[in-house]
């Protein structure tokens, strides 16, 4: 699929915008609950390290389930891929809604993250195949999903969640079952490939070096950034409402660097060159958050939504163009990888807490995102050949490709 010079990510057909509206809500799911998770922890007599169990369950089903989303899609079709996993969201969130124990809960949210799973998977496919204007329209679309979804989740989260913990999770069943009904009426069945895709397809993707490079750079990124996003509601310490708008202002500059700050600094100073800078941007940020006042981890908390937004960014188009393997399939090796670092964050970060002390958590996240930072350095060479086919008109001199707005 080439790029249309001029192309708008405005000017999209409903099939599209039916499917970033789902999306909107299916990003929501990530942070709906980070208001809310002193109340779920109080409410249910739960430790923070629990609690935490909520990112863990989720991400880790997502991640096992990225291996399943290609061979599922790649039978049954992209439409009936996203419905199936609207279906189980819906079914799941409304289930997390009734729990009794932590446990339930726990298990509700693992069934929750194969059914985003199956959506968030198939649905870049879905955009990026159906989108006018060309791939980097469809990607900078699908981050503007992302981004509103992350800042949306937190207020609907406190909205809801100040009257009962459990309310997110009724209202999110709900909103995803409209998004089923949008894609029922507005998407049509999407043409399958011409070859089905194996259970290990995936993971032979990743034998090439740059997706290899691109998703070991991610897990470490993806450490810090779920160590924000996770650990840090019990460090502010307070109510679902000032909680929710400390992680809507994060989650709007997240959306507003994925989308229009990110592709101007990658055609200034190249791809790599601000993954890199980011990375170890977003370090500094996290160690600050960790040591600093309250009133400095707020800040740190928000201005964190910057770095990650393009970050999010630059990994998602390298993850797409680094290698020669079809999207769905590349997409579902480096999220396999990277979503074990998603689990593995708001597991460890309390444990590390009990092990040390509340800052250590922070300085280990920040470590991270500077091993990230130094794989996207050391591995340099196997990411230039950064997706020609998306940006074959803005190539700088090393070959490392970079995007138009």
């Amino acid at each position: 699929m080439q790029d249309e010079p001029g192309g708008s990510i405005l000017r999209q057909p409903p099939a599209v915008w039916a499917t970033a509206g789902a999306s909107v809500v299916a990003f929501m799911g990530i942070g709906l609950v980070d208001p809310i998770l002193p109340s779920i922890a109080q409410g249910l007599r739960a430790t923070p390290s629990q609690v935490s169990l909520l990112f863990t369950s989720y991400f880790l089903i997502t991640a096992v389930a990225m291996l399943v989303t290609g061979f599922v899609s790649s039978r049954i079709g992209g439409r009936r891929t996203l419905l199936a996993g609207l279906a189980l969201v819906v079914v799941f969130a409304a289930l997390a809604g009734t729990s009794d124990t932590v446990g339930q809960l726990v298990g509700f949210r693992a069934g929750w993250g194969l059914g985003n799973a199956l959506f968030v998977s198939t649905s870049l496919a879905v955009i990026v195949g159906a989108a006018a204007g060309g791939s980097a329209a469809a990607i900078l679309l699908y981050e503007s999903a992302l981004g509103l979804g992350m800042a949306c989740g937190p207020l609907l989260g406190a909205a809801l969640g100040n009257a009962s913990w459990r309310y997110p999770f009724f209202g999110t069943a709900a909103l995803m079952a409209i998004g089923f009904l949008c894609i029922t009426v507005f998407l049509g069945e999407q043409p399958k490939p011409a070859r089905k895709t194996s259970l290990l397809d995936p993971i032979r993707a990743l034998g090439h070096g740059g997706l290899a490079s691109a998703a070991a750079a991610a897990f470490f990124y993806n450490y810090a950034f779920f160590t924000v996003l996770a650990f840090t509601p019990f460090v502010l310490n307070t109510t679902p409402y000032k909680s929710g708008a400390v992680f809507f202002a994060w989650g709007v500059l997240l959306a507003v660097f994925s989308v229009l700050v990110a592709p101007r600094l990658q055609r200034r100073f190249g791809s790599l060159t601000v993954l890199g800078g980011s990375l170890v941007l977003l370090a500094a940020d996290v160690v600050v958050l960790g040591y600093g006042s309250h009133t400095t981890a707020v800040v740190c908390t928000v201005l964190s939504g910057a770095f990650i937004g393009v970050d999010n960014t630059v990994f998602t188009e390298l993850a797409l163009g680094v290698s020669d393997a079809p999207r769905p399939v590349a997409s579902a090796g480096y999220n396999f990888v990277r979503w074990f670092a998603a689990a593995a964050a708001p597991y460890l970060a309390p444990k590390i807490e009990e092990w040390s002390d509340v800052h250590m958590p922070f300085a280990v996240a920040g470590a991270a995102a500077v091993i990230g930072a130094l794989i996207v350095r050391v591995r340099r060479a196997s990411l230039t050949h950064e997706v020609r086919e998306l940006a074959p008109k803005h190539a700088t001199e090393d070959g490392v490709g970079v995007f138009a707005s």
